[in-house]
């Protein structure tokens, strides 16, 4: 198991080196001018200039790119066009925001989306087969965005039942995990859940169905085991697939949560990434996407290494 976790980090190696490269290319390769978001209409020439050598714009994009590593390397992300802050903090902070909801969206996904799967794999062609098969399509179909919106409309500006947008009562940008802090993060959750709902059903649903009709279900029924039983075999044998999709989906609430985010203002990285579009701050754009990329990166690995450990019959190459 240590030789097979060496390998992949050997391999994760030159995927991370691809992913900042790839980062820092579509960044500069975008239209526009990082330093009109600060400077005035009327700067000079000189002026011009100065702020692009200290922000090392002047140098030729390789070497932009060389340096730009080396600093990543050594843990900095650069300053803040927009704000003048480093841009650690500010991901940092937004980071663990984006964790905490897409962390608790997801665990909503993968119980709800588990439940509604095993109910409909085992029973196939039925009334709960075909209610929980549209319900994960309507998960997979609907804009989450939309969503987003008809939930605020409903329960916060007719019910008032819970606060349509930011992260706390305070206005910080720092969840807190207390009550009041808790109703911030309903409604955001609970919109973000609906995807990975309807995509785990779905991968849950077809799993149990192909491990029921195998033989070695019927085996064990004929040899007198009890359903739960065989329902602990089935959770067994589908475990590793699901927990592959969960994974996944974390990795893609945690990196595509921009609308959602920017729908109730919840200061995460899709926040951050939208504010850094809309003000071409470089430096703060590039640090989100990298440290973002990464984490997928990363993620991925442990979900490979966790498959491993549950399913042996996966090789280990």
């Amino acid at each position: 198991m240590l030789i097979y976790i060496l390998k992949r980090l050997v391999y994760v190696t030159p995927v991370a080196f691809g992913v900042s490269l790839v980062c820092f290319l579509l960044v500069h390769l975008a239209p526009g001018d990082a330093l009109s978001a600060v400077l005035p209409a009327d700067a000079t020439q000189e002026t011009i200039n100065e702020m692009k050598a200290a922000y090392g714009f002047d140098k030729p994009l390789p070497v932009q790119y060389l340096i730009w590593l080396w600093h990543v390397l050594h843990g900095d992300l650069g300053t803040s066009i927009a704000t003048g802050r480093p841009v650690l903090g500010e991901v940092s902070r937004a980071v663990v925001n984006s964790l905490i909801l897409a962390s608790v969206a997801t665990v909503i996904g993968f119980t709800f989306g588990t439940l509604f799967g095993f109910v409909a794999g085992y029973h196939r062609n039925s009334v709960a087969d075909r209610a929980a098969s549209a319900l994960s399509v309507f998960g997979v179909s609907v804009p989450h965005y939309w969503l987003g919106m008809v939930l605020v409309i409903v329960f916060s500006a007719t019910l008032g039942w819970l606060p349509p947008t930011g992260a706390g009562p305070d206005g910080s940008g720092n969840w807190r995990p207390d009550f009041d802090h808790l109703r911030y993060l309903i409604l955001p959750a609970v919109t973000m859940s609906v995807i990975p709902t309807g995509i785990i059903a779905r991968t849950v649903r077809a799993l149990v169905a192909d491990i029921l009709a195998q033989d070695f279900v019927e085996a064990l029924r004929a040899k007198g085991m009890d359903e739960f039983g065989v329902f602990k075999h089935v959770v067994r044998n589908a475990a590793p697939t699901a927990l592959a999709i969960m994974g996944l989906q974390l990795g893609y609430l945690l990196g595509g949560s921009i609308l959602v985010e920017t729908v109730f203002a919840w200061p995460g990285t899709g926040f951050l990434l939208n504010a850094a579009i809309f003000q071409r701050d470089l430096p703060l754009l590039q640090g989100s996407i990298l440290v973002l990329a990464m984490f997928f990166v990363v993620l991925n690995l442990l979900v490979d290494v966790m498959q491993t450990a549950l399913d042996p019959r996966i090789e280990r190459a």
